[in-house]
């Protein structure tokens, strides 16, 4: 049993996206809820389209981990390119949302070598409808991010979610 929210860097130490820090609250995370994160971000590199992102999204059934497919985009997808992704979801030329745009934090490709921080900020997580075999229970999720066969960054999550 996972029981609780942690993080880890894969990739290779030498990857030039690195996850520094990151903290979720509550612990498990309530869908529909408020959930409150920080995270710290160091890239050497700027990241430019397409940035691929690759997840293996898997569920605890007793003591087995069984691999979640892709349906409908949510699970162990490959997105080509999350860049056209975002611009979907926030149309380039609109300002980023909140809090990203307080703590300067890029919502578009390409994203500027630096240093991004922010610090404890509240999300509402909408009632939404998730699929039945994305239920309660317990998560590991592993994301590769690359750019032309580069990989930027690896990160692998576990967490617990209930409704």
């Amino acid at each position: 049993q996972v029981g609780g929210f942690a993080w880890e860097n894969c990739g290779d130490k030498r990857d030039p996206v690195v996850l520094q820090s990151l903290s979720v609250a509550p612990d498990p995370i309530s869908i529909p809820g408020s959930l409150r994160v920080s995270a710290a971000v160091n890239s050497n590199k700027t990241v430019a389209s397409p940035v691929k992102v690759v997840l293996l999204v898997e569920k605890a059934l007793g003591d087995l981990w069984i691999q979640l497919p892709c349906i409908d985009q949510l699970g162990s997808c490959t997105y080509d390119d999350a860049c056209a992704i975002l611009d979907n979801l926030i149309p380039p030329g609109t300002p980023c949302p909140e809090p990203l745009l307080t703590y300067g934090i890029p919502c578009h490709c390409p994203f500027k070598a630096g240093f991004y921080s922010l610090p404890d900020s509240d999300f509402v997580l909408p009632d939404v409808e998730l699929p039945a075999w994305m239920t309660n229970g317990n998560y590991r999720v592993r994301a590769a991010v690359s750019n032309g066969g580069e990989e930027l960054a690896c990160i692998k999550l576990a967490f617990s979610l209930q409704s």
